[in-house]
């Protein structure tokens, strides 16, 4: 069967398979949450970056703080994700409302997500505004390796989400293009 055209428009959806992060942040003394998979790592160190906007009330944190917490999401929080990423936490607590456990960071005033299988502690470095691109630095990254649920979630953009599934192991195959200590 020949290529076929796609729309245009839904090119972004061949690339977005990214995972499905929360973004928690602390500001004026409110912890807040938001849901997000437009992130990227940047090479083989702990540099990452994230797209979000000013219409996004966390936007106003990782402006004003210059750190966040990126929480790695599992499918079984597929619909607490979309319940924190369609709700504003200018008006609610989104810890609370949805029944999430803040605790506490080691290095930021964010706080990691207890029920997501992992968390980097972040500090922006940079912040690209005419695209909304925050550049991060990780600073502590931690793992639930206890979890039971451990299948990471994607997004594809269209309201329908992946997770994980067959796993293909070819590290020998990939030897030295591996970095040191992965």
């Amino acid at each position: 069967m020949p290529m076929k055209e796609l729309e245009l428009q839904k090119a972004f959806m061949l690339l977005e398979p990214g995972p499905v992060t929360m973004i928690s942040t602390s500001h004026e003394g409110k912890h807040n949450l938001m849901t997000i998979s437009w992130t990227m790592v940047m090479d083989f160190t702990p540099r990452f970056a994230l797209l979000t906007g000013s219409w996004n009330y966390s936007c106003e944190a990782l402006l004003k703080t210059k750190e966040c917490v990126i929480g790695i999401a599992t499918a079984d929080l597929v619909d607490t994700i979309l319940d924190v990423g369609t709700t504003t936490g200018r008006k609610i607590d989104k810890f609370a409302q949805f029944g999430l456990t803040p605790l506490p960071a080691s290095h930021v005033s964010a706080p990691l997500i207890k029920e997501c299988y992992a968390n980097i502690e972040c500090r922006v470095v940079d912040y690209i505004e005419q695209h909304s691109i925050f550049v991060l630095d990780g600073v502590k990254a931690w793992i639930d390796e206890d979890r039971k649920e451990k299948r990471i979630l994607h997004a594809r953009g269209d309201g329908i989400f992946i997770a994980d599934g067959e796993i293909f192991e070819r590290r020998e195959k990939m030897g030295d293009k591996l970095p040191p200590g992965v």
